[in-house]
């Protein structure tokens, strides 16, 4: 008789071990991830400084991307000759007197009045707009140093309007000329006494510009600005006569008064009996005035916040 055996346990069977048991199918092995090291930031401080000249060429584009520029412009100077032109007509004495240069027909003060304040409004909108639409902060982040981006627009502003008081001089004296050469009255622009009005005459618009531009970066604000372009420029000269010494003096002292004196071919008589203004002081004030305001101007800007 054969001897019963015990079946083994199920239960208390060792569990097979995954790492000895056999694998069917090919080996893997683990995969390595290559490391990358992160490239590091440009420093943006030592980045190229912005060259004047690429400064000069962003406020040219500035200038020219406003279609109001050209057309502004160009209005201005055709009111201005037909402003001589009007004058001349109107002058019949011009006709029947000895043949002289007659400044006044040339350079009318309502023509050049108005180009006074078109082209202070127009220097003046040069910094008051980008202020007003915030351009400025961009302006500032690209380029740190504001001096520098004052002194492009004064050089773009006197660029551009010396330009235009040139065509609107030239073209006022030749006008006018035109007109009186049809009553044998013309004089040619080498005729004594004509070179230093039409000089004048040409200046006067980027003088005026170049305060306005100063105004406007001093200011920040189009309604002030404008404002005290205006009195500054034309009302403020109408308030002060030559009788008194001060008094000559603060309207000698103004752009207005200075235009007035160097268009002026002749001297006062010995009856006047105020106080003349100079030529050389009236140049003076022609160089002092935009010299002055935008030196100021790029002074405050340094310091000031934007």
């Amino acid at each position: 008789m054969t001897p019963l055996t015990s079946l083994p346990d199920p239960d208390s069977s060792p569990a097979p071990d995954p790492d000895s048991a056999p694998r069917s199918g090919p080996v893997t092995t683990p995969s390595t991830t290559p490391v990358t090291t992160p490239t590091p930031a440009p420093d943006l401080t030592t980045a190229p400084a912005a060259r004047f000249r690429d400064l000069l060429a962003a406020e040219w584009i500035k200038v020219w991307s406003l279609r109001s520029t050209p057309w502004t412009t160009g209005l201005t100077v055709l009111f201005v000759i037909g402003a001589a032109a009007v004058a001349t007509l109107t002058d019949h004495a011009a006709r029947s007197g000895p043949v002289d240069f007659r400044s006044f027909d040339a350079y009318p003060a309502a023509g050049y009045w108005t180009l006074m304040l078109v082209a202070s409004s127009m220097g003046a909108l040069t910094a008051v707009s980008e202020y007003s639409s915030g351009l400025i902060r961009t302006t500032t982040v690209a380029v740190p140093a504001r001096g520098s981006v004052v002194l492009a627009k004064a050089a773009v502003t006197a660029a551009l309007w010396t330009a235009v008081g040139t065509a609107a001089s030239t073209g006022s004296f030749l006008v006018s000329q035109a007109i009186l050469d049809g009553h044998h009255a013309g004089v040619p622009i080498t005729h004594p006494g004509v070179l230093r009005p039409l000089v004048a005459s040409a200046l006067l618009a980027p003088v005026c510009a170049l305060v306005g531009l100063a105004l406007g970066v001093l200011l920040r604000h189009a309604a002030a600005t404008m404002v005290t372009g205006v009195f500054v420029l034309l009302l403020l000269p109408t308030l002060f006569s030559e009788t008194n010494r001060w008094s000559a003096g603060v309207r000698h002292a103004l752009v207005a008064a200075a235009w007035n004196r160097l268009i002026q071919n002749w001297e006062p008589g010995p009856g006047f009996l105020g106080h003349p203004a100079t030529v050389p002081g009236s140049w003076a004030v022609y160089a002092l005035w935009p010299l002055l305001t935008i030196a100021l101007a790029v002074l405050v800007v340094r310091r000031r916040d934007v």
